[in-house]
């Protein structure tokens, strides 16, 4: 058992959680929970997935169900709290769910996630992107159904250096979560051990921080402005960066996770310029593959409106890959699904392919759309794929200096 797992158990049981009695399914139904946060701040991320969740069970419900029976979802609102996540992976237990989606998080959805680990379930997390959302964090039964931070951060890297030509960047890192680290971690390593490439300069600030003054001011003191700057952070904070550095006169190429993909939160940045993000899929009308823009059009027509975040289409695999192993497994037993998930290798799936193996429930590699923003727009500016995946002692920043510890 790894520290992360053992500090997770230790935070679960100090909530006083106990398992409940499990209900029972109606014989033409099977259940899955959804553990997840519907207010605070995560909703703006599990929200959207969520809700491609329901579009997927939906397609499968249509053509017949899952071995012949009707998915029925069944929620509980974890509230962006740890606390309230381990009592809501509790609930959906009780209500006899078969299969646990949990926040889109790791720091969030691990209560939840152990919870249906402890009860022989599977989890899977919503979008999570942290490599301690899985087997690393929680246990054998946890996925997630997005791609490593570390990625987003390796993909930014090789694909700015060999397009764009930037040879000198800075990283600027927020602390709070374990996912903002994983970005700084792959960009590092491609930048600079993979590429040769000089990173000027490191810092970090707090997600809540008002200001990054000082901050700032060291990037304005460098000799020379860097050619990137690398913001590995999330909303509402990171959008706050942004604005901040435009203001401060820095005309540098920015960048950072998946995290800042969207369009909702650009009025906080006017006419923001410059900004490149990897998304899995663009909401922005220009993806390149019919499949997603037939989803977003069913999208559109169950919930009023298009995708605003590319956080949406992890959701959808939350039960696409759960379905397909149950079908090849012909049954819902844990151990039997779990090890049809384990044989995926290329699998496809609507925004791309996943692989899991016993030992990595997570991608450490995958094919990215890099939208650019320029006046406050976002489309897709290239197709990349890192040219290696990310090692696994990369994936956990172990030497990696200018993490806050």
């Amino acid at each position: 058992m790894s520290i992360f797992q053992r500090n997770v158990i230790a935070a679960v049981a100090a909530l006083g959680v106990t398992a409940a009695p499990i209900a029972a399914a109606a014989e033409d139904e099977v259940v899955i929970g959804v553990a997840a946060s519907f207010s605070g701040w995560m909703q703006a991320y599990s929200q959207p997935s969520y809700n491609a969740m329901l579009i997927a069970v939906d397609d499968i419900n249509e053509k017949g169900g899952l071995l012949g029976k009707q998915i029925k979802v069944v929620v509980a609102d974890a509230k962006t709290d740890r606390a309230e996540s381990a009592k809501a992976g509790q609930q959906v237990l009780a209500e006899g769910a078969q299969m646990v989606a949990v926040d889109c998080d790791y720091d969030f959805g691990a209560p939840a996630a152990l919870a249906a680990q402890n009860a022989n379930k599977i989890s899977i997390f919503l979008c999570a992107e942290s490599v301690l959302a899985g087997i690393q964090g929680v246990g054998p039964a946890s996925f997630s159904s997005s791609v490593l931070a570390a990625v987003q951060g390796a993909t930014l890297a090789e694909w700015g250096a060999k397009e764009k030509g930037w040879k000198t960047a800075y990283i600027l890192l927020d602390t709070t979560i374990e996912y903002n680290k994983g970005i700084c971690y792959g960009f590092d390593w491609m930048w600079r051990e993979k590429l040769g490439l000089e990173i000027l300069g490191h810092d970090v600030y707090k997600n809540d921080d008002p200001s990054i003054a000082a901050q700032i001011t060291r990037i304005k003191g460098l000799p020379t402005e860097p050619d990137f700057i690398i913001n590995c952070s999330y909303i509402p904070g990171g959008a706050s960066a942004l604005r901040q550095i435009r203001a401060a006169g820095i005309n540098s190429a920015l960048g950072g996770g998946s995290s800042m993909s969207g369009t909702y939160w650009l009025d906080s940045v006017p006419g923001l310029t410059g900004h490149y993000v990897p998304e899995q899929a663009s909401i922005y009308g220009d993806d390149p593959r019919p499949a997603v823009q037939e989803f977003n059009e069913k999208y559109k027509a169950r919930f009023g409106e298009y995708p605003n975040s590319q956080y949406t289409y992890p959701g959808y695999l939350v039960v696409e890959m759960w379905a397909r192993a149950v079908e090849r497994a012909g049954s819902f037993e844990t151990d039997a699904v779990l090890a049809e998930m384990n044989q995926f290798k290329d699998e496809p799936f609507l925004i791309g392919t996943r692989t899991f193996t016993p030992e990595l429930h997570h991608q450490n590699s995958a094919p990215y759309l890099v939208i650019e923003t320029t006046d406050g727009k976002p489309a897709v500016a290239a197709e990349f794929q890192i040219s290696e995946p990310v090692p696994m002692d990369v994936l956990f920043g172990k030497r990696y200096e200018y993490i806050a510890r």
